[in-house]
């Protein structure tokens, strides 16, 4: 009896432990026109965050008009990216009187927006393991 008992909770532990394995996200850039300033990076979790609060941020310096990003222990699920080239280093994207980026930028999957910004739908990938995406402006 006390074996089963013993057998059980570890069996149950190393299902727990496999539940909470994390996952990271590296994401190579290149394309950039020059190495000026850094890139800005933001990653989302959901639609209603997408473009707005982002749930992880990062920044890099480019180096041979590229750079790379790593996120680590993501929770694995369905995520999204944004990023931008802040050739100025002020730490914002710059936009014209319109509205319209003056500034680089690309989503995940290459996705772009009607009259507007990228959706979240077009941008939002699936991570169920590490991986790393390579992304090109």
């Amino acid at each position: 009896m006390r074996k089963n008992i013993l057998a059980f909770i570890m069996l149950a532990s190393v299902g727990v432990f496999a539940q909470e394995a994390k996952v990271n996200l590296k994401i190579k850039i290149s394309g950039f026109k020059n190495n000026n300033g850094k890139v800005m990076v933001g990653l989302y979790d959901s639609e209603g965050t997408f473009l707005k609060k982002s749930l992880k941020g990062a920044k890099a310096k480019i180096e041979g008009n590229s750079a790379y990003v790593v996120f680590e222990g993501l929770t694995k699920g369905e995520y999204a990216f944004s990023l931008f080239h802040d050739e100025n280093n002020n730490n914002e994207l710059d936009k014209n009187f319109i509205g319209i980026p003056k500034e680089d930028y690309v989503a995940s999957n290459n996705a772009r927006g009607m009259m507007g910004p990228p959706k979240y739908n077009d941008a939002k990938f699936n991570l169920s393991q590490s991986k790393e995406i390579q992304i090109k402006f």
